[in-house]
C-alpha cells in the first residue's frame, strides 16, 4: 500500500516538473540582444534628425545627444537647453522603454528641439541599428528621432 503512494506521488511530482521544460526563457538574451545593448549604451549619441526633420549641429550653442549607462540603467540627453534624464530599459528584440524623470527648467530662445526629443524619448517602443547610427522608434513607423554615434 505504501509503495502505491510513494509511486504515486513520485510520477505527480515527475510530471508536474516535465511541464517547466518546455516553456521558454522569457528573461535570457539572446547573443544578438547582448551584442546590440553593448553598442548602443555607454556612447554619446548625437541627435541628427528628430520627426523626419534634420536638426542643427548646436541648438542654443548646445550639441543635442543621448547617453543611455548601462551600469545603472540611467539616461541623459539634452536638446540644446535642459538637460532631461531618466531610467530606460532594453527588453528582447530591440524593444526599448524610456521613463520620464528629470529636467532642468531654463527657458531658452529655441525649445522645439527638446520638447521634440523629450515626446520621442516617451513615445519609443523599440529601436533600430545601423553602422553608427541609432533610430528610436514607434511601432513601424517612421522613426521618431536619429542620433549619429560620437567618436
Amino acid at each position: 500500500m505504501k509503495t502505491t503512494q510513494y509511486l504515486t506521488i513520485i510520477l505527480c511530482l515527475l510530471s508536474l516538473g516535465a511541464c517547466n521544460i518546455f516553456k521558454k526563457s522569457t528573461t535570457s538574451k539572446t547573443g544578438e540582444d547582448t551584442m546590440k545593448t553593448s553598442v548602443i549604451t555607454d556612447r554619446k549619441w548625437k541627435l541628427i534628425e528628430l520627426a523626419g526633420k534634420p536638426v542643427a549641429d548646436k541648438i542654443n550653442d548646445k550639441e543635442p545627444f543621448i547617453l543611455l549607462q548601462k551600469s545603472d540603467n540611467r539616461y541623459s540627453a539634452s536638446g540644446g537647453c535642459n538637460g532631461l534624464g531618466g531610467t530606460f530599459e532594453l527588453l528582447e528584440n530591440g524593444r526599448i522603454k524610456f521613463s520620464q524623470g528629470m529636467s532642468t527648467m531654463m527657458a531658452c530662445e529655441n525649445m522645439e528641439i527638446e520638447k521634440g526629443l523629450s515626446e520621442a524619448l516617451i513615445t519609443a517602443d523599440n529601436y533600430s541599428l545601423n553602422g553608427d547610427n541609432l533610430s528610436l522608434n514607434k511601432a513601424r513607423m517612421a522613426p521618431l528621432a536619429r542620433f549619429k554615434a560620437v567618436k
